[in-house]
């Protein structure tokens, strides 16, 4: 992430009139979760007229603040309103959202619309020229409407540059995890994810599921125990007996119990949280391959250099350029 580009953990979320209440509460749920896991995001609720919204589905919505001012790596996010044929006494989006949009773009803020909340962007021209999608009943409309917003179908949500966008509904919920992930990496997101009880699904560009989420929808405690130990551990060495301990397990019963459950030996496991972890930090920091090892447990960058190989076919190194 580009200096300009880093989050402040401030979440500003507008809430335009018939607001729809799972692409609000959603999305919010996640960001409130990552929080309690450690995350720096501070939650703001605005509108374009402060004060009350009512949602789509009739619940008030009270004391909403006005449009602030924003900074440099905020994000804005919006959730999707109940969309109507805009007339003079209400138009799609209120008129003060619009340059408020504009500007706060413009000056390095952040924006993410879940569902119909991209009708805001649209309309704000922060669209035109950027991949976008949207609830998939009002694709052939944004295509129609905005016609140099290159409106995708078939994905769950989008990011290009500074502007991301969801599909519909639930979507919004992968949306935020996907920001979570960008902002704090995959083991943070992962713990979100577990969290809210949530697959942590991504967009076709991506693998559909991170090796921190992988193997988790079986019912064994003990394994459990010992894959959250390992996520939040990936930088200590572990012996078998270690891991036992903290299953409650004999060494032995701990090895089958992770091959009958998951198909995988706890040390197999291991590297690839660890793989996983590298991975993401090559591609998202100035880290050295050697500081990378360190940071995730590896002996030392050889081993890292010839696991990282044998894993995806190509040296460490093409991290930083794919």
């Amino acid at each position: 992430m580009s200096g300009a580009d880093r989050s402040t953990g401030r979440i500003v979320v507008l809430v335009l009139p018939e607001v729809n209440l799972l692409d609000l509460s959603g999305p919010v749920q996640v960001f409130d979760a990552a929080a309690h896991e450690g995350a720096d995001y501070r939650l703001e609720f605005v509108a374009a007229q402060p004060g009350d919204v009512t949602s789509a589905q009739g619940l008030r919505l009270a004391g909403l603040g006005p449009l602030p001012t924003t900074r440099p790596g905020d994000l804005i996010l919006i959730p999707g309103p109940r969309l109507r044929p805009p007339t003079p006494e209400q138009p799609l989006v209120p008129p003060a959202v619009l340059p408020w949009l504009r500007a706060a773009v413009r000056d390095g803020a952040r924006a993410a619309s879940v569902c119909t909340g991209a009708a805001a962007l649209a309309e704000a021209g922060l669209l035109a020229g950027r991949r976008c999608t949207t609830h998939w009943s009002v694709i052939d409309l944004m295509r129609q409407h905005y016609p140099a917003a290159r409106v995708q179908d078939a994905v769950l949500y989008v990011h290009d540059g500074p502007v991301s966008t969801s599909a519909g509904i639930a979507s919004g919920i992968d949306l935020a995890l996907s920001l979570v992930e960008r902002d704090h990496g995959p083991a943070l997101a992962a713990a979100v994810a577990r969290q809210l009880v949530i697959y942590l699904r991504r967009d076709g560009a991506h693998g559909q599921l991170s090796p921190f989420l992988e193997h988790r929808s079986h019912l064994h405690p003990g394994v459990h125990r010992v894959q959250d130990h390992l996520a939040q551990h990936l930088d200590t060495p572990h012996t078998l007996g270690d891991l036992a301990r903290v299953a409650h397990l004999s060494p032995r019963g701990l090895s089958r119990a992770f091959t009958a459950t998951i198909g995988l030996t706890p040390l197999e496991y291991q590297q690839g949280l660890r793989l996983e972890l590298a991975a993401s930090l090559l591609a998202e920091t100035d880290l050295t391959v050697e500081a990378v090892a360190a940071r995730c447990g590896f002996r030392d960058a050889r081993h890292l250099r010839r696991l990282y190989g044998a894993r995806y076919g190509a040296p460490p190194s093409t991290a930083r350029t794919t």
